[in-house]
């Protein structure tokens, strides 16, 4: 179908005048006359047909849907103050629910599914017109691009208008998810189910009868490594599936192929796009190449009117998926395997179920191979433990693999793949096959899903990196419909909105993305705590953050500040301490830059005490998975002891260099007390050698003994200890000090007994 009937089949009646006039603009370009028109197209032409898509019709839209925004939030917070004026009595309190008047509540029910309808057209009017403009201009771009190409110009003015972005719907929709759960709860009390409101920037999914919900981003190439770090100190890496640990280098990530279904029409792509009703997708999916016979899983994803999705999936054979697809094959010798595995009637019959309900899809659809996308996988997971599941897709490619131009097929009509990439073992960046099938996807896809309890509490360090200026938020990405609207631009009418976001570069300054955050948090909290009056309970709580928790570089930081001191002092400690607005704190940070270059000024929150290092410590244990115990006998302890005769004869060397100084002290001191005088200074350093003598004998027993348990038991800790040197070191020198002084004393009081001093000291030393 062509896009002016499609326009004109999709305009909301009222506002009819407000959308773009794509018949006058095709008339300007002469869209209708030939390529061979004598008439050529003169410079007033082009400057015609600029000034009426870019002055007019793009300026028209855009206004059009600033002034339809703006007036729906303030009937949303019309409505907001309705439910806050029904929240509440006079003096605070919750009131009872037989005092809420029911005719209300129902009055501001349809009031909001006004409002919704509303924003519903509104979106659709976005994308429409968003789709319009690139349809025109690459129509401009094909029929007059020898000359001048605006395509680029245009892509520019629409990000800068960005109204076909889901950004700006999201504060609408977030705060009526908050009043449809306060009245759905308030009407239909426990019958209402869900304990807690919807988060429209995520979706649900069911698997295995567990209730997940999954978040979207898109991650910069430049932030990539440190998203991966981040979630790496955290969670471990998987192996994503046993065929890749199969591969030739299982330490790689999986490379995964994704074989996307549609027909003619793109159905399936549409209703995803529109998201009216029930959106289905079908696709095959393998790991590593083709060629490797790898398993093949067949998936059929249901995406529901409530925003939950489901999925049916089974394995099938290679050489069975082409029959399977024209109806001639009905899994047969898969059921029987099972049946003759001794596997219950009841999963047999749900693979049968499954099997039958994805053929009758495909037939009743005429589905058909036509969209293939390539991508490596990292995942993380806990084993055991699927409360959180992270994956990070890169390298992402699309390729076409259809049969739509049977002149000149991408795809073999009678196959159901690309033979050619798959025999040729193609990978990223597939550079041997035609360029205009191959669309490369910019960023990195980060997927986060998690097993959220009833109230809706996620873990800090996930929230965190949610909200940091690492990733950029796409909550209704797909790869299916992203690929189509890439390599099918001129088969499809509707564009996904993300398209415009393309155009952007979606790098944040960390500070910016952290204040607008916290914004966000602070507005969804006021309004959870209006909801939460209203239903006499308490949905979330909010803190704010005195600072961003996935920040860049300190250290970079501080050496920006520093350079900077000296034009404004404390610039750099006010940039960095955002919460010291004045009093004690401004004279703190005022006095920051002195400790530059020390521990505390590069991780202001280290601390070395005894109590921190433990503290941390326990910070810094993983937490074992559910159900896993930490053994009481680690594997390396569990066989035969093992040890070497060199290890026993080292520490026995040890202990006897230790008596080697303890009888070389004890023979000092013995020699020097019997030589001595009563009451004399070397009386007392004759003492004070023999303690320290005694102390290093006991040093050297102690040290063997602990050494040969710590052998015994395979201990990892380190062998030296620094206690028994230092002791002993320290007492020597502090003898010979005090010895010093006493002997200089001596001589300052009796000046003539020098000689003799010397005498005697030269007497006992022959002695020695």
């Amino acid at each position: 179908m062509r896009f002016g009937k499609t326009l004109r089949q999709s305009t909301y009646g009222p506002w009819k005048a407000k959308y773009i006039d794509y018949a006058k603009l095709k008339s300007l370009l002469r869209e209708d006359q030939p390529d061979d028109d004598d008439e050529p197209w003169t410079e007033e032409d082009e400057n015609r047909f600029c000034d009426e898509i870019f002055n007019t019709q793009l300026e028209k839209v855009a206004q059009f849907q600033a002034e339809k925004i703006e007036e729906l939030r303030n009937r949303v917070d019309a409505a907001f103050a309705k439910l806050k004026d029904l929240s509440a009595t006079e003096d605070g309190k919750p009131k009872p629910k037989s005092d809420v008047e029911t005719q209300q509540l129902k009055d501001l029910e349809s009031e909001l599914d006004g409002i919704t309808n509303e924003v519903k057209e509104l979106q659709k009017f976005s994308n429409l017109n968003y789709t319009g403009f690139l349809k025109i201009v690459k129509k401009h771009d094909r029929k007059r691009g020898d000359r001048y190409k605006i395509r680029p110009m245009m892509q520019i003015s629409l990000s800068k208008r960005p109204f076909n972005s889901e950004q700006a719907y999201s504060p609408l929709l977030n705060k009526l998810s908050l009043m449809y759960f306060a009245i759905r709860q308030q009407l239909e009390g426990e019958a209402a189910g869900d304990s807690y409101p919807l988060d429209p920037d995520s979706q649900a999914e069911t698997h295995n009868g567990e209730r997940y919900t999954a978040h979207k981003f898109w991650v910069h190439p430049d932030n990539l490594l440190e998203v991966k770090t981040y979630i790496m100190r955290r969670l471990p890496a998987l192996v994503y599936s046993q065929q890749s640990a199969k591969e030739a280098d299982a330490n790689e990530d999986p490379t995964i192929t994704s074989l996307y279904f549609d027909n003619a029409k793109f159905q399936l792509y549409y209703k995803k796009v529109e998201r009216e009703g029930e959106a289905s997708s079908l696709r095959l999916r393998w790991y590593g190449q083709l060629s490797q016979k790898p398993d093949i899983v067949l998936e059929q994803k249901i995406v529901h009117d409530n925003g939950s999705s489901e999925e049916r999936k089974f394995g099938i054979k290679e050489k069975y998926i082409s029959p399977f697809l024209r109806d001639e094959y009905k899994m047969e010798k898969s059921v029987q395997k099972m049946e003759r595995q001794g596997q219950s009637a009841k999963d047999v019959e749900e693979f049968q179920s499954t099997a039958d309900a994805i053929q009758e899809f495909v037939r009743t659809n005429k589905l058909e191979p036509l969209l293939r996308a390539n991508y490596v996988r990292t995942a993380f997971q806990k084993p055991g433990d699927d409360r959180v599941r992270i994956a990070i897709d890169t390298d992402i490619a699309f390729i076409r693999e259809d049969a739509l131009d049977r002149s000149r097929p991408c795809r073999d009509p009678q196959d159901w793949h690309r033979a050619d990439i798959d025999n040729g073992d193609m990978t990223y960046p597939f550079k041997n096959i035609n360029q205009s099938e191959v669309s490369r996807f910019p960023y990195a896809v980060l997927e986060i899903k998690l097993k959220e309890d009833s109230t809706g509490k996620r873990p800090a360090w996930i929230q965190d990196l949610m909200s940091s200026h690492l990733v950029h938020p796409s909550p209704r990405f797909s790869k299916f419909v992203h690929g189509v609207a890439s390599l099918f631009e001129d088969y499809v009418n509707r564009l996904p909105f993300w398209l415009s976001d393309l155009d952007t570069d979606i790098r944040k300054d960390p500070q910016a993305a952290f204040e607008e955050q916290e914004e966000r948090r602070a507005q969804r909290a006021g309004d959870e705590q209006i909801v939460g009056s209203f239903l006499g309970t308490k949905l979330g709580s909010y803190k704010p953050s005195k600072s961003s928790p996935v920040s860049k570089s300190y250290l970079a930081d501080r050496v920006a500040a520093e350079s900077g001191a000296a034009a404004t002092p404390q610039s750099g400690a006010e940039r960095y301490r955002p919460e010291a607005a004045g009093g004690e704190e401004a004279g703190e940070s005022s006095e920051a830059p002195r400790d530059y270059g020390t521990i505390s000024s590069i991780f202001p929150n280290f601390s070395l005490s005894k109590y921190a290092k433990a503290k941390r410590a326990r910070e810094e244990a993983p937490a074992l998975p559910a159900g896993v115990v930490e053994p009481k006998q680690w594997i390396k302890n569990s066989g035969p002891l093992q040890i070497e005769p060199k290890v026993w004869l080292a520490n026995e060397r040890t202990f006897l260099k230790w008596q080697h100084i303890s009888i070389l002290l004890g023979g000092l001191a013995i020699s020097l007390y019997t030589a001595a005088g009563h009451g004399t200074v070397a009386e007392w350093m004759a003492i004070s050698y023999i303690v320290v003598a005694v102390f290093a004998g006991c040093w050297g027993y102690y040290t063997l003994h602990w050494r040969r348990n710590m052998i015994i038991e395979r201990s990892g800790k380190d062998f030296d200890s620094m206690v028994g040197p230092l002791i002993i070191s320290t007492a020597l020198m502090l003898a010979l000090i005090l010895n010093l002084v006493f002997a200089y004393r001596a001589v300052l009081e009796h000046p003539g007994s020098g000689e003799k001093g010397a005498m005697n000291g030269t007497g006992i030393m022959g002695d020695l």
